[in-house]
């Protein structure tokens, strides 16, 4: 039995109780609605002020957020369906695994885009409005998603290779393994992980370590640039589990079999969840530019004057 059928079965063995369940879903949809709202507010706020959609920096960071909406959006979407309708047919779970792949991955690739334009915005300061363009920005954002894409779409290429049209009419607990089920995909996936976690990894460390030490020999808002740096850096670390997810649900597996569900919920959570509830606290809160117009927005209703 390989392991993704293996994940499959002790989900069904082990299913939660009718009030673990409900407290599971609650849970996650009250954390959905919650940084859906903000950001929602964040995209209004960027789409009314020219400020903001002619910055690059700016521009990714709205992104991030519409790419963090989709996600939550479409993980908390299949994460109730697991819970209410089980099981869903082959080609709807694919759409939505697709989807939710897209996302997932664009947002370390996109973190990692906002380091180097942070790195340029301090390091060269001199050269970052030749470098960081919006037209670049925009391309730059359009690799972001044929990067994704290129990691994503060979598994739905090589599974209507391989799969008779019956498997698309079948119904399955909605995964990525058991949607996209040949084992030579779930090795891709690994080894592409794998690939990714080293150069995010790699542009992070070598952008975050030079703006930290350019920030302390600063003398101009260099605490702020600081802990700026943090909650990126430690955004970053979160997202990065997406990479070491699948190894991380095997391990638990195989350590606590009966708590499997419990598990496989704090993974998403911290996976899914949790990351996408920091970019409105970078730019919502500690942004000055944005938290002026987000207040009005947010709390009174008001538009800025």
């Amino acid at each position: 039995m390989n392991t993704s059928s293996t994940n499959v079965t002790v989900v069904i063995e082990y299913r939660d109780s009718f009030t673990k369940a409900v407290t599971k879903n609650v849970i996650v949809v009250v954390l959905s609605i919650s940084i859906n709202y903000i950001n929602a507010g964040l995209i209004h706020t960027f789409c009314k002020h020219q400020i903001f959609y002619m910055n690059p920096r700016y521009i990714l960071f709205i992104h991030l957020v519409v790419n963090d909406m989709i996600q939550v959006t479409l993980t908390v979407t299949l994460f109730i369906i697991n819970y209410t309708i089980y099981k869903l047919s082959v080609s709807v779970c694919c759409t939505f695994i697709l989807i939710a792949l897209f996302t997932t991955e664009n947002t370390p690739l996109n973190l990692a885009c906002m380091a180097v334009e942070c790195y340029v915005a301090i390091c060269i300061p001199l050269r970052h409005v030749q470098i960081c363009t919006v037209k670049r920005t925009l391309m730059l954002i359009g690799l972001i998603w044929a990067t994704s894409m290129l990691s994503v779409l060979p598994d739905l290429l090589f599974t209507l290779a391989t799969e008779p049209l019956d498997f698309f009419d079948s119904k399955v607990f909605c995964l990525r393994e058991t949607a996209f089920p040949n084992p030579h995909m779930i090795e891709k996936r690994d080894i592409t992980y794998i690939i990714y976690l080293v150069i995010v990894w790699v542009i992070i460390f070598y952008t975050y370590f030079r703006i930290i030490f350019t920030a302390k020999a600063a003398s101009k808002d260099a605490k702020k640039a600081r802990n700026t740096i943090l909650l990126h850096g430690f955004q970053v670390l979160l997202c990065m589990t997406t990479y070491v997810g699948p190894l991380l649900k095997q391990a638990l597996l195989q350590w606590f079999p009966k708590n499997y569900t419990d598990s496989l919920f704090a993974t998403y959570v911290t996976i899914h969840i949790l990351p996408r509830s920091i970019s409105p606290i970078i730019y919502g809160v500690r942004d000055k530019t944005f938290r002026g117009y987000l207040k009005r927005y947010l709390l009174c209703g008001l538009r800025p004057q």
